[in-house]
């Protein structure tokens, strides 16, 4: 089989491997879309400590088991299935009360469980306990199927900051996640969308998403327009959908009294401390909160609302590449060209 091997920092080849074997208590899964996260960028570039090259990295993905071991019941043979990131070991506190993205050991596929930028990829037997494995419905193809984990991940984002019938909204930072969160924010209530960011490119593919209000960070206040757009209250929910220290510190400037503010995108090692007055928090009766990742019951929701139509998806998969032409599907994810960029290990030039 191909695969794409993280050899050393900055060096991703793609090789010839044999076909992993499995065990009674694994499956085999023939990886047909594998989309590229922010964190396997930051992978690539800087490393990360719970991966050892050499390594096969990738955790958004969808395939068809083609193998299943004879002690295996989660999976079948001939069952198309999508795979998130976030594995629980199923024995701390955190996994047994369902919330394994703060499990301690924090195993996730690409990262200590071998990935899915390959052609085939092995479903450990912890991963088909305790993992993200969710089966895909008729109608549903791979390529959505691969992007129900970042879906997942935004759901824990609105769920942790108390989205709810009729409140105001705001999420600064219009990737693929942001816009994700303008479809899921409105399904979960939200009576006005305030959608903010930078990139020209990027605002005009979430306008497909039909935001109530637009905002071009480059050109207007953010701060002063949100409270403009809500009569001076601010909006009741801010998501930081991006990674600026800044945009953190505008979140929490904004919100209105008792609204929440959650810092979702995480900060590049070596930034600058947050700055930030506590008596704003103090006098608002604000809450700020933070989201990593998505449990198993998120990814599964997350296939729900796709197969439902409630968040699309296809807008965002602006490229698409064989695994033969991955080092130029990082290229464009690193120059920010296009938003979600899926490789299909299946495809050959």
């Amino acid at each position: 089989m191909k695969a794409a091997v993280l050899e050393d920092l900055g060096r991703l080849t793609v090789r010839d491997l044999p076909v992993p074997e499995i065990a009674d208590d694994e499956a085999l899964l023939q990886v047909e879309a594998t989309a590229i996260c922010g964190s396997d960028l930051r992978i690539l570039k800087h490393g990360n400590p719970r991966v050892r090259p050499p390594a096969i990295i990738g955790h958004e993905a969808a395939g068809l088991v083609v193998k299943a071991g004879s002690r295996v019941t989660r999976v079948h043979e001939g069952q198309r299935i999508a795979v998130g990131a976030d594995v629980p070991c199923g024995r701390c506190r955190w996994c047994r009360n369902g919330l394994g993205n703060n499990c301690a050991i924090n195993y996730a596929v690409g990262y200590q469980i071998s990935g899915a930028f390959t052609q085939y990829m092995k479903l450990t037997r912890l991963l088909l306990d305790e993992g993200p494995v969710t089966p895909l419905p008729a109608g549903l193809d791979f390529d959505t199927g691969a992007l129900a984990e970042p879906l997942a991940c935004a759901i824990n984002g609105l769920e942790l900051a108390g989205v709810s019938l009729g409140k105001t909204v705001c999420i600064i930072g219009l990737g693929p996640i942001g816009c994700m969160m303008i479809d899921l924010a409105r399904s979960m209530g939200a009576i006005r969308i305030i959608a903010a960011q930078r990139s020209a490119k990027r605002l005009e593919i979430a306008r497909a998403y039909g935001a109530d209000v637009y905002i071009d960070t480059s050109k207007e206040d953010v701060v002063q327009r949100t409270r403009e757009e809500t009569g001076g209250e601010g909006p009741d929910v801010v998501i930081t959908a991006c990674g600026s220290v800044e945009v953190h510190e505008q979140a929490i400037e904004m919100v209105a009294h008792r609204g929440c503010v959650n810092l979702f995108g995480g900060l590049a090692k070596g930034t600058r401390d947050l700055s930030v007055q506590s008596n704003t928090i103090h006098y608002k009766e604000c809450f700020v909160t933070g989201s990593h990742g998505s449990t198993p019951r998120q990814h599964e929701l997350a296939v729900d609302l796709l197969r439902a139509g409630i968040v699309r998806v296809a807008p965002l998969i602006t490229h698409k590449f064989p695994i033969s032409g991955i080092l130029e599907a990082f290229q464009v994810m690193e120059s920010r060209r296009g938003m979600k960029i899926v490789v299909h290990p299946q495809d050959e030039d």
